[in-house]
């Protein structure tokens, strides 16, 4: 059973972002990619085990102090392999401090048979700053044909503002689950699942963006953008678990660009 654990700092100095604290332990790790100079601070973060089992526990926190640009990257897809009971937990916390920029960018969560994950994300998102984070779920190796039929999938999101909860939401999946994604009523045959969230004084504002953008996505993919006060929520879901991957990525660039001037471009981890 693996304890692992990142707490990662980034701070305002000299005009200019900068690794402030970095504690780590096995099986997580963070390294820092030379980036281009109108890029944010990255960090790229690296699960060495290869994957999770069953009594897996990961903490990661993130700190963007204010007045910072950074962003945190997932070097690859992260895989949870199948459970013989005892459950992974993941839990991300993120803290963007007054006038800072984070960016939270992991790369898909695939899923075996049998696989049971708990994850909870939790933002603090301070006066003047901004919050673009989200999640990707495979359910199932499809490449090798399998779907998953069992298991536990529970992602959770809670964000605060000024230290009052403003938006709490949470996919909740167990037992029988392919009953769940084959329903027209679930998720009608999708075989995966993201989701977006951008949290800042000017969500509601960005809300016609988000649409702009989700127009030119493919017919096959369900999509939908909503803003409940500072918080704004983008969701996919998809057949095509790649079709679903690439889209996302066009979004995520198209809108960083709108919202805040950084290039539409993803990292080159992205497409490693």
């Amino acid at each position: 059973m693996a304890n692992g654990r990142a707490e990662i700092e980034f701070a305002y100095d000299d005009g200019r972002t900068r690794l402030a604290h970095l504690d780590q332990s096995d099986p997580l790790r963070i390294l820092f990619p030379e980036v281009a100079n109108d890029e944010p601070t990255t960090g790229a973060l690296v699960t060495t085990s290869g994957g999770l089992v069953g009594g897996d526990q990961l903490a990661i926190q993130v700190h963007g102090a204010a007045g910072t640009a950074s962003r945190i990257v997932g070097q690859a897809a992260e895989k949870v392999y199948r459970s013989t009971g005892a459950d992974v937990t993941i839990e991300v916390r993120l803290d963007a401090s007054e006038g800072a920029w984070l960016e939270w960018l992991p790369q898909e969560t695939i899923l075996f048979e049998g696989a049971r994950m708990r994850r909870l994300t939790r933002a603090e998102v301070g006066v003047g700053a901004r919050l673009l984070a989200g999640e990707m779920i495979v359910f199932g190796r499809i490449a090798m044909g399998e779907s998953l039929s069992d298991g536990l999938v529970r992602d959770a999101w809670e964000i605060r503002r000024s230290g009052r909860l403003v938006w709490s939401d949470a996919l909740h999946l167990e037992g029988g689950l392919d009953a769940v994604l084959q329903a027209s009523a679930g998720l009608d045959g999708a075989c995966a699942y993201a989701s977006l969230v951008y949290v800042g004084d000017d969500a509601s504002d960005q809300l016609a963006v988000a649409r702009e953008l989700l127009e030119e996505l493919p017919e096959d993919l369900h999509c939908a953008a909503t803003c409940v006060g500072d918080v704004l929520i983008v969701r996919w879901a998809g057949h095509d678990s790649l079709g679903l991957r690439n889209a996302y990525g066009g979004f995520w660039s198209g809108f960083r660009h709108r919202v805040a001037g950084y290039p539409a471009r993803m990292p080159r981890l992205w497409h490693m």
